[in-house]
């Protein structure tokens, strides 16, 4: 079974995305535009089973309410049940009401985890103050929460973040972490990367953290198989094929290629002896495609 561990849908009428469409606003992503339109689990079908995919992961992208988010994707893989899909949701681990938001969520069979953005490009950040989140006590209390009720936590932040994220992870051992999208590698210049791979190591050598080959588009919207070379050679040579996994990132990273050159070109930079790993039971055992 090949698994894409990291995609969005999103049905404009019914859930609403703030980000999504606002008009005239260029993210850190590039320009949302192509991409303010329905984007529903047939589309997604097509491109990721002619590229040999038969199962995937819902990311949580955004929505207004993230439990109305959660239900409407529920509904989706009930009116799919050919196609094994599971979601991780938006849930503020640092919010009073944790426990009853969480017990919320995992009464919905696709739930696997949690996914609260702790950075996503310095410029961004700087506005947002997304990254306070590290410094509320919290948010480490929610951490371990999760993981006691047997959710993962997907992780998406910028290189920067990453020394003082992992001595926070440490102390929610049992709680299990994806990467999201290699860890953000921003500045692809040869300083920015050798930065990113040094920074890397506090993350890779946690044990609960796993590696998400995903999102590789978003700040390098003209990339070719080389020039991503470095990140994912990087990510295997860190974390081992046993700990990293495909994600296509679409519809964003549709930005910038289709489906078809996006997977052949990872494909083309993973071992053959690694693919089977990378491209399904890293995947599958993480989000427990093998559960009932």
């Amino acid at each position: 079974m090949k698994i894409d561990a990291h995609h969005h849908l999103w049905d404009l009428k019914s859930v609403n995305y703030p980000w999504l469409m606002a008009k005239g606003q260029i993210r850190f992503f590039g320009d949302p535009t192509p991409i303010q339109r329905d984007y529903l689990i047939k589309e997604f079908r097509r491109d990721a089973e002619a590229a040999g995919i038969s199962g995937s992961v819902h990311i949580q992208v955004g929505a207004e309410d993230g439990l109305t988010e959660a239900t409407w994707v529920q509904s989706v893989a009930d009116a799919n049940p050919d196609w094994p899909i599971k979601q991780v949701v938006f849930c503020d681990l640092a919010a009073a009401d944790l426990e009853a938001q969480l017990a919320a969520f995992s009464s919905m069979p696709t739930v696997r985890g949690v996914r609260q953005i702790v950075g996503r490009a310095p410029d961004e950040d700087d506005v947002t103050g997304t990254n306070a989140l590290l410094d509320n006590p919290a948010f480490v209390r929610g951490l371990q929460m999760a993981g006691t009720r047997g959710l993962s936590f997907d992780l998406q932040l910028i290189p920067e973040l990453m020394e003082k994220t992992a001595a926070i992870l440490a102390q929610a051992p049992d709680t299990h972490v994806a990467l999201c999208h290699a860890g953000s590698p921003h500045n692809r210049s040869k300083h920015g990367l050798r930065q990113w791979k040094n920074a890397l190591r506090h993350l890779s050598a946690q044990p609960n953290v796993v590696c998400k080959l995903s999102g590789l588009g978003m700040f390098d919207h003209n990339w070719s198989t080389e020039s991503i070379r470095p990140i994912v050679e990087a990510c295997l040579d860190q974390f081992g094929p046993e700990r990293c996994m495909f994600g296509s990132n679409f519809p964003v990273d549709s930005l910038y290629s289709d489906y078809a050159t996006l997977i052949d070109s990872i494909t083309s930079l993973v071992p053959a002896t690694a693919r089977e790993a990378v491209f399904g039971k890293t995947a599958s055992k993480f989000y427990g495609f093998a559960d009932p």
